[in-house]
């Protein structure tokens, strides 16, 4: 495997604040705003945009965490899973939603996190941001926020690693290039 770093901490930095700024622009109301991060990096992410949010627009928004396992439509192919705890801070009714994901690759993980979510309640919108967007889409889903398109093959992986999660913050695109069988798709 080879990898190649494509974002540096300062590149999300610099991302994650224009994401903030598109979000603000677009919510004119954001009082009824709820950041919703998918696990697992997608929660770090949540938070720092509404880190963000609070510190251009001095406004404290709410953020909270899903789980979408139950909801995955590939669960007969995955064997043992881990079920994450899914905590969202207030009624998801009548908020504007923006969910949260690092990569938006197939579609399949942002409609069952729609589904986890309608599951909560009704709200008033459900937005999406993603730090990279790579195409191969399979679902009729697109990102109203995306950090940066990144092009690639199947048979390359793009990993965002978080200093929350990972110890350190970049996104690298891996060629899986070796012998060993390529992971089937799930983002």
């Amino acid at each position: 495997m080879t990898d190649k770093i494509l974002m540096t901490a300062e590149d999300i930095r610099r991302t994650l604040a224009r994401i903030s700024h598109e979000i603000i622009e677009r919510n004119n109301v954001l009082d009824n705003l709820l950041l919703v991060g998918i696990h697992t990096r997608g929660v770090p992410l949540a938070k720092r945009l509404a880190e963000n949010i609070t510190h251009f627009e001095q406004v404290k928004l709410l953020t909270g965490s899903l789980d979408f396992t139950r909801y995955r439509d590939d669960l007969n192919r995955c064997g043992k899973l881990v079920v994450k705890r899914t905590d969202i801070p207030a009624s998801v009714d009548g908020k504007s939603i923006v969910l949260v994901d690092d990569v938006l690759y197939t579609g399949r993980s942002i409609r069952a996190a729609m589904d986890a979510l309608i599951d909560l309640g009704r709200p008033q919108s459900i937005q999406l941001a993603v730090l990279i967007d790579r195409g191969h889409r399979e679902m009729p889903i697109r990102a109203d926020y995306v950090g940066k398109n990144i092009p690639s093959a199947r048979h390359e992986e793009i990993q965002v690693r978080l200093v929350e999660v990972d110890g350190r913050d970049e996104v690298a695109i891996v060629s899986m290039t070796d012998s060993r069988p390529v992971p089937s798709p799930v983002a």
